[in-house]
């Protein structure tokens, strides 16, 4: 019986739980701060177990639960995955993870080497199902001796068209705090040749790109991060266009703009005396004297028509009202609330579904002057009264290279992320048995 270690019991836990606990021969532990929804995903089942540790303060049991397992998936917040890292060189065990791999991380490839242990990480949607399956096109496209010179890439998590019934254009399956500070990013790619740099509070405002979705409608993109650091790591050193981008309904650029400028994604510690109102919260942020009507002084300072789309979500999400805020009388931050109110009034209801939108736009060039446009596209929809399709997409291909590094159908000491064949064939192959597919289109210039 082999031995997985599962640290995290988050949202996108338990299609990864399921899928494994469906293997024979492999026992899951699941360790994690909250041992009762650990205990509802494992259901009562004889080759599932759970354990409490907080990762963070209980470095000794963290590094007991490593060394007793064959593997370990860390679903912990990314500064962590280091941590685990570690002790799994250490004790020369395996490691999964769908996080980006950071310079902490990185810095461990040749230690993991030495101790002969792979380490995967960004094997879960964006980023990972978009590795696999722009790595697939590229190489196809150099084994029959093309060049990719232009590489746009755009995901998004969204409500489903039928559950877009809120002025935001948006719900959350995943962490508001986390989608909130995604905002504050900068931003770089390459556009015909030319280097594009976004400072964070711009990122709302310029290069956004519309695209209409078959089966999906109009959804707006904004860049996303560093899109450069893709050109080797997917070998395309003379790419002309490179940029990745993630996906939203219209009106959410131009909303999540306003809040930039007001100034709600600050997080500066702050305390809220008890009774604050959402009113009096949104008022902090103003800069001229009040006139008595909160939404003409904050159309007044962000320079908006006091009619406008905009304040109309502020005014839905209750940034106007006398409702009290969540939290008061102990610290906290602008953005914390405001991610908080986001959580209560954007949530899916029962038997809504979510989607995923993924969209890969190639051109290649090849001898004698031929030319292919190549679209891969995946649009993926969460199961009602089921698992979400970010649970799915995000897990499910952590699930599936668990599976096959413990079977040592894929084994390459070190620190990697699935940009090989021998990596991505298989995890894409068995997730087109379970649904979630790219469908790919060429078209000859």
């Amino acid at each position: 019986m082999q031995k997985v270690l599962l640290l995290g019991a988050g949202l996108v836990t338990r299609p990864l739980v399921n899928y494994l606990l469906a293997q024979p021969g492999i026992h899951l532990t699941i360790g994690t701060r909250t041992v009762s929804k650990a205990e509802a995903m494992i259901a009562g089942r004889r080759n599932g177990s759970t354990a409490a540790v907080l990762a963070a303060e209980e470095p000794e049991k963290l590094e007991r639960l490593v060394k007793e397992h064959d593997l370990s998936i860390s679903l912990l917040p990314a500064p962590l995955h280091p941590v685990v890292a570690g002790l799994c060189i250490k004790h020369k065990k395996h490691m999964v993870t769908t996080s980006y791999v950071s310079p902490a991380m990185k810095a461990l490839d040749g230690p993991a080497r030495d101790a002969g242990i792979m380490i995967l990480n960004e094997i879960g949607l964006d980023p990972g199902i978009d590795h696999m399956s722009a790595m697939r096109i590229i190489h196809d496209v150099k084994r029959r001796g093309g060049e990719v010179v232009s590489f746009k890439s755009f995901c998004g998590g969204l409500p489903a068209p039928e559950a877009n019934d809120n002025p935001w254009g948006y719900k959350f399956s995943w962490s508001p705090r986390g989608v909130c500070t995604a905002g504050k990013n900068s931003a770089k790619y390459r556009m015909d040749g030319k280097l594009v740099e976004i400072p964070g509070p711009m990122l709302f405002t310029d290069n956004r790109h519309g695209r209409k979705i078959e089966g999906v409608g109009m959804l707006e993109a904004y860049p996303n991060r560093d899109s450069l650091g893709y050109i080797e790591l997917y070998g395309l050193e003379g790419v002309e266009t490179m940029l990745r981008g993630t996906y939203r309904y219209p009106g959410w650029c131009e909303t999540l703009k306003k809040v930039v400028d007001l100034g709600l994604l600050d997080e500066t510690p702050t305390t809220y005396p008890p009774g604050t109102t959402f009113a009096q919260y949104t008022a902090r942020f103003l800069k001229g004297k009040p006139s008595g009507n909160l939404r003409k002084d904050v159309a007044a300072q962000l320079n908006l028509p006091e009619k406008s789309a905009v304040l109309d979500r502020f005014e839905w999400l209750g940034l106007f009202s006398n409702q009290p805020i969540p939290v008061t009388g102990k610290q906290t931050t602008p953005l914390d609330i405001l991610a908080l109110r986001m959580e209560q009034r954007m949530k899916y209801a029962p038997r809504e579904r979510d989607m995923i939108v993924l969209l890969h736009d190639f051109l290649a060039t090849f001898p004698g002057g031929k030319k292919e446009h190549i679209t891969s596209t995946l649009i993926d929809f969460g199961q009602p009264e089921g698992d979400s399709s970010m649970a799915r997409t995000v897990s499910l291909p952590a699930a599936v290279a668990t599976r096959l590094m413990l079977k040592g159908e894929v084994m390459m000491p070190g620190v990697h992320i699935p940009v090989t064949p021998e990596i991505y064939n298989p995890v894409l192959d068995e997730l087109e048995t379970m649904g979630i597919k790219c469908v790919e289109k060429t078209e000859k210039l």
